[in-house]
């Protein structure tokens, strides 16, 4: 069963976590999701299209799917040789269609065609994890939501305010050590931070956490130490 916003109580290193992310926003005062809405239906169909492709992409594509399918019981109606073709570019189209449609029919069926404002509500649709979840929940609803791709991931472990792999994990970690008014902010400065600076080869120069970060005290910084001690 799909959880709630409670989170567990903060574990030990909350402050920890929370005072970096705090130092993030400074660097990245403009952090907020990348995607193009108006509403919760446009940013769920937007970020649904969003897997395994850019923001960029994806907002290149849905001012025409938003055109000809302004609401979910529009693209309830849609088939796939209509919808496969708009959504094309952004890859997996064939897939998307299948899980857009499903979504839409079921909004229309089971929610009267609004977008439900609960995590449980919203998994149990077709194509919707909790990251899509998360993002639609904290963005377009107002709800606090804590969206964990690749980047939350990454920077996460990287600094060492979190300690796995496993989204759901990381996502009770952060939700844990932040409050929930701060969750999707944190999530869009992360995921910004792993775009801009803590990228797969990180520029840890530019990095305004560098100095709390456990990849870099260990691995970076060790080296420095080790090349140093080497030219004594």
């Amino acid at each position: 069963m799909a959880r709630s916003t409670k989170q567990k109580p903060a574990r030990r290193g909350s402050s920890r976590a929370l005072s970096v992310i705090r130092k993030l926003y400074g660097q990245h005062p403009d952090a907020d999701t990348e995607l193009d809405y108006k509403n919760a239906y446009q940013l769920l169909v937007a970020t649904i299209l969003s897997a395994q492709s850019t923001d960029v992409g994806v907002n290149r594509v849905t001012p025409a799917v938003f055109r000809r399918y302004p609401d979910a019981a529009a693209l309830a109606k849609a088939t796939a040789g209509e919808l496969e073709p708009l959504i094309h570019s952004t890859g997996f189209y064939r897939s998307k269609a299948r899980s857009l449609m499903g979504m839409a029919g079921a909004l229309v069926e089971q929610h009267h065609g609004e977008v439900p404002d609960s995590m449980e509500a919203l998994v149990e649709l077709p194509g919707v994890g909790r990251k899509t979840a998360n993002v639609v929940l904290g963005h377009a609803l107002g709800i606090p939501g804590l969206p964990v791709d690749r980047h939350v991931l990454r920077v996460s472990n990287r600094i060492g305010i979190a300690s796995s792999d496993d989204p759901v994990e990381v996502e009770q970690e952060l939700g844990s050590a932040l409050p929930p008014a701060e969750w999707t902010k944190a999530s869009d400065t992360l995921i910004l931070h792993g775009r801009r600076i803590c990228k797969p080869k990180p520029l840890c120069d530019q990095c305004v956490v560098r100095d709390d970060c456990h990849f870099y005290r260990t691995l970076v910084g060790g080296a420095k130490k080790r090349r140093y001690a080497s030219n004594a």
